[in-house]
């Protein structure tokens, strides 16, 4: 996982998935055949696991007999096969109407909190972005931040808007100075104070705020709701892509599914064309 640039994050994640599949077994990791991964599944399901989360356990447990097929040379088989997975639903993103944004940033009392809300609708960056985000990534003068080692360890490049620069630097007049870390963003009370906030931390802050103003709101929808309103506004997909650093153009073209706006735009102006088109030649 080292050689790939895994996250902190994403290796506790597959240790503690690996770990619960090792304890749950009742025979030795040599014996476990596809008839016991089946099994498997299906105490998953009974827990009430989501599927999603299934699909993560079994991807968690094949890399791990790769693992001993190819570094520790096994001779054995691996027992989820590659295409072994739940099927999943595929909700399309939620994101927020404008009045819904306007009723959440009226919400937000805090600087600091309402400078890592605006980064997220403004700048596309997922929550563990924000919570990463150093003073050296911050340039004002050419309205751009640099995300550092985000997600599948990428770094890119995003913009800056005026309204999300004044609160990120309204923030930063009031922040205290810390000599122990170049995080921007920090705890403000208890033990953690002076530290940088967490993950949790931010999505505890989202969840008040939310029940605040009555929305149901996460940090990832602020996300969605950025890449929705660019797509409302012609912005390119790639430009969309590139802004919220997807890998592949498939899952930025989920939200062409959600911009009922632009459709509907795009319909009108091209029967508009039609309809020119088909009353000139009844001229001619």
């Amino acid at each position: 996982m080292k050689r790939r640039n895994c996250s902190a994050h994403t290796v506790k994640g597959y240790l503690n998935k690996l770990k619960h599949f090792v304890l749950w077994l009742d025979i030795p990791v040599e014996a476990v055949d596809k008839q016991k991964i089946s099994t498997y599944i299906q105490y998953l399901l009974d827990k009430r696991m989501a599927p999603k989360t299934i699909n993560c356990h079994l991807g968690v447990i094949r890399g791990f007999y790769r693992y001993l097929q190819d570094e520790e040379d096994r001779k054995i088989d691996n027992p989820v096969n590659r295409g072994k997975s739940l099927r999943l639903a595929r909700p399309l993103p939620k994101h927020l109407r404008d009045e819904e944004v306007t009723l959440f940033f009226r919400s937000v009392k805090s600087c600091r909190d309402r400078a890592m809300f605006m980064l997220m609708l403004r700048c596309g960056l997922r929550v563990a972005e924000v919570s990463n985000l150093s003073l050296d990534a911050i340039d004002f003068r050419q309205s751009r931040l640099f995300v550092y080692n985000g997600k599948g360890g990428k770094d890119r490049v995003v913009y800056i808007s005026n309204d999300a620069s004044e609160a990120l630097a309204e923030y930063l007049r009031l922040r205290r100075p810390s000599i122990r870390t170049r995080k921007i963003f920090l705890a403000e009370k208890g033990r953690c104070r002076g530290k940088p906030i967490s993950v949790r931390g931010i999505q505890s802050r989202m969840e008040h705020y939310a029940k605040e103003c009555g929305i149901d709101v996460s940090c990832h929808q602020l996300r969605h709701t950025m890449a929705t309103q660019l797509l409302n506004a012609d912005a390119d997909l790639v430009t969309i892509q590139d802004l919220l650093g997807h890998t592949r153009i498939k899952t930025t073209q989920r939200y062409c599914r959600v911009s009922n706006i632009k459709v509907q735009r795009d319909y009108h102006r091209a029967m508009e064309k039609l309809m020119k088109r088909a009353a000139q030649s009844t001229v001619d």
